[in-house]
């Protein structure tokens, strides 16, 4: 039989480690009563079992610390009291009960999630001692939200106000500088990813705080708010007002959430195009589409693919250049094949280019939605047929039911293509459920995420 080790702390007083408090296979680690753990320029690994209580555990010391292991990590509270601006890095995930308290030092995520549940939070952040994370890594938190009045989940920083019920509420915040999709432009070191059960109609108010720390070398008098619905594609909201001594940007009469980050206005991060359209006009085909925002535009290329592997280009469009508001393109193709393929290929200034996705003729659809592929490993492509100008919805449920992703978009009338960014996602099987047509149309879809 397989030896296990029980170790039981029921002390009413501080104990402290040092070099490393490693946790075997096998080996039971528990803290029972009102006890405060230090581990001082110590490392925490657990291959075990881990069971912190109710108690604090603090890493002190002036050298960084980590917490590894191949176990489940779950602190009750956390103490970062690092001095020299030491941190604790994370070389695994964690949970955490109640509550992790910033004295000093980082809190570095590396890639890992910190997930605070539904009752932890965020206690005394402040610029020589927060989390941290430019190679990812999120603090994630979850709850219910019915018409919150300056609520701030978590204490995470994005303070929530809307008349609408918007249900269970998970909010992610990384600390990665956003770009757009072709890698430009750059944000604060700091997002907020919102996904409420009720995404639509909100007209919601978001605060969102930052730090001087992850301003990222951008001017705070002229940070706005960026909102993404699609992975790399942002629209800039502006903002309503803003506070450089109190650090936030705030603004009102948002509709939808999605993800959020501050960047300046002039900043190349909302490149990208929100819709691309095909419809069929007697025996024409035209396309249209639009673009969030442009930098440094110059022209659009519109090709066809009459094989399956050949394109060609079958006309061109002048770009607006810079824009900070949607432009609305179209162009007829005046003697089309059936079956044909289109996308778009917009040429900056300095020669760099960027794809849209790939459509087929709505003369030539015969299905009203199409997923593909499945198995699928980071991004999903839905093509839906719609009769009309209307919003359409789409959420991810998890094995268990519940909703894990939302995500919303404005087709028009034809032929319209959809990108679903699942990179985020875990392995395992998913429902993919659209709705569109004013909810008159529905389609759900088992889909297997490798």
């Amino acid at each position: 039989m397989k030896s296990r080790i029980l170790l039981l702390l029921q002390l009413f007083t501080a104990v402290s480690v040092s070099a490393q408090l490693s946790i075997t296979p096998g080996t039971q680690f528990s803290i029972a009563g009102n006890l405060q753990l230090t581990l001082q320029n110590t490392d925490l690994v657990n291959n075990g079992s881990f069971t912190a209580g109710n108690s604090m555990i603090s890493f002190t010391g002036n050298t960084a610390s980590s917490i590894a292991g191949n176990q489940p990590v779950q602190f009750d509270q956390l103490e970062m009291n690092k001095t020299n601006n030491a941190s604790v890095v994370l070389l695994c995930p964690m949970a955490i009960a109640q509550r992790i308290l910033f004295t000093s030092g980082f809190l570095n995520l590396n890639g890992f999630d910190t997930d605070l549940g539904t009752a932890g939070h965020l206690d005394g952040e402040q610029e020589n001692s927060h989390v941290t994370g430019t190679q990812g890594g999120q603090v994630l938190f979850s709850t219910v939200l019915n018409a919150p009045a300056g609520s701030n989940p978590g204490n995470l920083g994005a303070i929530i106000s809307s008349a609408q019920n918007l249900g269970s509420v998970t909010i992610k915040r990384g600390h990665q500088s956003q770009v757009n999709g072709l890698g430009l432009g750059n944000s604060i070191l700091r997002y907020y990813d919102i996904v409420p059960a009720n995404n639509t109609g909100l007209n919601a108010t978001l605060r969102f705080q930052y730090l001087d720390a992850e301003l990222n070398g951008l001017d705070e008098n002229a940070i706005v708010l960026f909102e993404s619905q699609n992975p790399g594609h942002w629209t800039s909201l502006g903002v309503t007002s803003r506070d450089v001594i109190i650090n936030f940007a705030e603004k009102t009469g948002i509709s939808t959430f999605g993800r959020f980050t501050l960047s300046s206005a002039a900043n190349a991060l909302p490149v990208g195009f929100t819709v691309f359209n095909a419809t069929c006009e007697g025996n024409k085909v035209q396309l249209s589409w639009t673009t969030a925002q442009e930098h440094n535009s110059d022209h659009f290329h519109i090709e066809r693919n009459d094989d399956g592997t050949h394109w060609k280009v079958i006309g061109n469009l002048s770009a607006a250049g810079n824009s900070n508001h949607e432009i609305h393109y179209s162009f007829t193709d005046n003697a089309p094949i059936q079956n044909s393929l289109y996308r778009l290929v917009e040429y900056d200034l300095d020669g760099k280019l960027q794809y849209s996705g790939i459509i087929r003729s709505s003369c030539t659809v015969t299905d009203v939605f199409r997923l593909w592929p499945n198995p699928a490993q980071d991004v999903l492509y839905i093509n839906i047929v719609s009769d009309k100008d209307a919003p359409a919805f789409i959420n991810i449920f998890d094995g268990k039911g519940a909703l894990i992703k939302t995500q919303s978009a404005n087709v028009l009338w034809g032929s319209n293509q959809l990108r679903v960014d699942i990179k985020s996602l875990a392995t395992g099987m998913y429902a993919v459920s659209v709705k569109w047509d004013n909810g008159h149309m529905k389609k759900t879809v088992q889909v297997i995420k490798q």
